[in-house]
């Protein structure tokens, strides 16, 4: 079932607020094992608003698979299985969601996860600087910036992100650049 208890000001997957099914992780197994990929990826909406979610990763993991985790930050990533890679996307003060954010979660991120942060405007970005800075985030993972689709430009926050003369990862949407923004790709 898909879920979300954020809503971000940009999310461009607003279905996730009440669309979905319900299947159990023994469903979910099964669909699984019938791709040939051996790389699983949970995301949102919201996997850790999904208790079920916490025995997918397990069971992922006992069988072999690379699991990744996205999630929004709005939930401890405490209880997550440590061979997972967590994806952990820090809420900015543009997307209307930061003081959602479990800033504990920073403190249990490993050299294998990655920070994303969703930049909104210039600000948005100098406010992420500054946090990279203050907590060190650079020395404990990979720290990715995405530009908001029709606010920040690809261009404009590569050109920030040369300047800052800081280690970010630049991540576009890739998806959306092949196909567009549709569902299900």
């Amino acid at each position: 079932m898909a879920t979300c208890n954020l809503r971000c000001n940009y999310c461009d997957t607003r279905y996730a607020f009440w669309e979905g099914n319900v299947r159990d992780v023994d469903a979910v197994m099964a669909e699984v094992r019938t791709y040939s990929t051996k790389y699983v990826c949970l995301t949102g909406g919201e996997p850790l608003g999904q208790q079920a979610s916490y025995e997918l990763m397990r069971q992922l993991v006992s069988e072999g698979y690379t699991v990744s985790l996205e999630t929004g930050g709005g939930f401890s990533v405490e209880s997550v299985p440590s061979e997972v890679i967590k994806v952990l996307d820090i809420k900015t003060p543009g997307s209307g969601e930061s003081g959602a954010m479990v800033w504990g979660n920073l403190d249990l991120l490993t050299p294998q996860d990655q920070l994303k942060f969703v930049v909104c405007s210039r600000a948005d970005f100098d406010w992420v600087v500054a946090l990279c800075r203050e907590k060190d985030l650079f020395s404990k993972c990979t720290v990715l910036v995405s530009p908001v689709a029709d606010k920040v430009t690809p261009k404009d926050l590569a050109e920030w992100t040369l300047e800052s003369k800081l280690p970010f990862t630049l991540q576009l949407q890739l998806h959306k650049v092949i196909w567009g923004n549709q569902r299900g790709v």
